[in-house]
């Protein structure tokens, strides 16, 4: 009979013996003494999370190190392993930054990589690191860690975003325009209220991501494969050491939590919805129809076959690219919500969704600012055509209510106006004489004209956050103080 050939390779190591002892079998999975060698090519590629969650490589480290420096404190390890094992943590993820670190998928992600190349490195303190440590709580306290630096980074980027958009509306700020309901023209505001709108909504974003950021920041390492473990483990120690200001409660539900990042994609949506919103309306503002505002070409493109063309592409896919986030968010909450406790293999699906979540979001606020810094608004244009629509006939109407009238009487009356305006041809209610006005109501005087015209309302409003000019320098000394920080 033909003796059998094994199915190991060359990477696994030599095969062990009956008589091997036990730290002396090589490392190929980590569970490797239970199952054995994995021996379906297809079965590799289809578990392994290394081609996606190398970019946790830094946070594995400094997790490693942390519980690395817990274990020593607990004379788990002694202080010669514990520097061994940071030094040989560092120097492996100095490989990895510069590239020249060779990943193989056989084992599976990058915590195995890691530690694989540890006890290559430095041999046996290397095998003592996963000492009190799963991947279950390892992999759950490196996406903590790496969302906590997510919500920092993207937190400076709205910032600059927000800052861009300050910037605008100082610039055209006191320029009066249209605000529209259901797309009709409607009331008259600055410029500038309608630039601060989208500042309001980012700082709601900012705010959610802040309140997002204290729930991440609590550390499930020492939570174990599911139930702890029975070595005396500092578990607030290991917090702290990561700038973690507390620790789970329960080790069921530290190894199987990932509200965090639910909650994260969730604030990434909506900050993709608020871009998705801001896109389409300076889409219709950059038409022809509107020509509200004229963005710089490099944030637009040209046409195949026609050649007057300048698209706002980049508008267009970053409203498209919100729909990605959405779908992010579907899938990774769906991913949850069948899942008994506690660990369970689908979560090593949520990084794809949230990295790509992250990623769309990041580019999309980052791309946003320089669209934003680089867009003039076409005040000339908006002012030819801002009476059209009466924009004045609110102003109107609660003119007629200083002057005693009740308000449905006054917006009927105005209503009455605005009508006859139509039937004569008018374009605005300052164009009908004084007399003519007098017929419907004996209250309205020469002081009317006084308030009259988008131009002239702007400086009437007196309600706090109003669309007028003494608001809009309050809200603009607001951000200027806020942003600084």
């Amino acid at each position: 009979m033909a003796k059998r050939k094994s199915s190991r390779s060359a990477a696994d190591g030599p095969e062990p013996t009956p008589n091997s002892p036990p730290h002396s079998l090589p490392l190929g999975k980590s569970w490797q003494a239970r199952i054995g060698a994995a021996r379906d090519t297809l079965a590799e590629q289809f578990v392994e999370s290394l081609s996606f969650d190398q970019r946790l490589a830094r946070h594995d480290v400094a997790g490693s190190i942390a519980h690395a420096t817990m274990l020593a404190k607990m004379k788990l390890i002694s202080q010669a392993e514990l520097e061994q094992i940071k030094g040989g943590l560092n120097k492996i993820l100095a490989d990895i930054e510069a590239e020249t670190f060779h990943f193989d998928i056989r084992q599976e992600d990058i915590h195995m990589a890691i530690e694989a190349a540890l006890i290559a490195q430095i041999g046996e303190a290397g095998k003592k690191l996963h000492t009190g440590r799963s991947r279950n709580d390892q992999v759950a306290l490196d996406v903590r860690l790496w969302c906590l630096e997510a919500i920092d980074l993207l937190t400076g980027k709205i910032a600059d975003l927000q800052r861009s958009l300050v910037w605008l509306a100082r610039q055209y700020g006191s320029f009066p325009m249209p605000a529209y309901t259901h797309l009709q023209r409607a009331q008259p505001i600055t410029i500038g209220h309608e630039l601060l709108a989208y500042v309001e909504m980012l700082q709601r974003d900012q705010d959610r991501l802040a309140d997002c950021r204290r729930r991440t920041a609590v550390s499930p390492l020492g939570g174990g494969a599911v139930a702890g473990s029975t070595l005396p483990l500092d578990r607030r120690y290991a917090a702290a050491l990561l700038n973690l200001p507390t620790v789970t409660d329960n080790s069921l539900d530290s190894v199987s939590d990932r509200d965090f990042a639910a909650e994260l994609v969730f604030c990434l949506s909506l900050i993709g919805v608020h871009l998705s919103r801001w896109a389409e309306q300076w889409i219709l503002y950059s038409s022809t129809e509107f020509n509200f505002i004229r963005i710089a070409d490099a944030y637009t493109t040209g046409s195949s076959m026609m050649p007057q063309k300048r698209n706002p592409d980049l508008l267009e896919l970053t409203r498209g690219k919100a729909a990605g986030i959405l779908g992010n968010l579907v899938a990774l909450l769906s991913m949850l919500k069948g899942q008994p406790l506690a660990y369970n293999r689908d979560m090593q699906e949520d990084k794809r969704w949230l990295f790509s979540a992250y990623d769309t979001a990041e580019a999309s606020v980052t791309m946003a600012a320089k669209i934003v810094a680089h867009t003039q608004f076409n005040t000339q244009v908006i002012s030819q055509r801002l009476d059209e629509g009466f924009l004045d006939a609110t102003v109107m109407a609660e003119y007629l209510v200083k002057k005693g009238v009740p308000f449905r009487t006054a917006h009927h009356l105005v209503g009455t106006l605005v009508s006859l305006c139509e039937t004569k041809n008018l374009q605005a209610l300052s164009e009908l004489p004084l007399d003519l006005m007098q017929q419907h109501s004996p209250v309205i005087a020469a002081d009317v004209f006084e308030v009259l015209g988008a131009a002239k309302a702007i400086h009437s409003y007196q309600s706090h956050g109003a669309g007028g000019v003494r608001q809009l320098q309050l809200q603009l000394a607001k951000w200027d103080r806020q942003l600084k920080n």
